[in-house]
């Protein structure tokens, strides 16, 4: 008798513990079912992009050529306090089109030095010798030497 329930027991155990793992897997499905109906729905009824507002950079952008925005992050670095309100003032200008024209590097550091903002560029001095560019100190050590 003693052994026949506990092999019942043992049975019921088995069966509990296998009525988990079977509950388990069907919320799995569930789950994946669920997602894969959603994934299905998105393409469905895609939401109208709303026109984003250009940002600040955005309109710099369109109107910065050539070297201007390696200025433009220089007196960024140089001048963190003021940057912020000449940023404005650009974008400002080119908003209500008292900016109309491409800006180069020249132009900007030329507009910067005119509101007392002086930026500085690195600088390299490089010289073309049969074909290869070298520095002026590797120019200067070769003639040296």
């Amino acid at each position: 008798m003693n052994r026949i329930s506990t092999a019942k027991g043992l049975r019921n155990t088995l069966d509990d513990e296998l009525e988990r793992i079977k509950q388990r897997r069907l919320d799995e499905m569930k789950r994946q079912l669920l997602l894969k109906q959603l994934k299905d729905q998105k393409p469905a009824e895609p939401e109208p992009e709303k026109p984003r507002e250009p940002t600040n950079k955005d309109i710099l952008d369109k109107f910065f050529g050539d070297r201007a925005w390696e200025v433009y992050n220089a007196a960024t670095y140089q001048h963190p306090q003021v940057m912020p309100q000449v940023e404005k003032i650009l974008v400002e200008g080119m908003k209500t089109g008292k900016i109309k024209e491409v800006i180069d590097g020249a132009a900007l550091m030329g507009f910067f030095r005119s509101i007392g903002i002086p930026v500085r560029l690195q600088t390299t001095i490089r010289i073309s010798e049969k074909g290869e560019l070298k520095t002026l100190e590797q120019k200067m050590k070769e003639d040296q030497g």
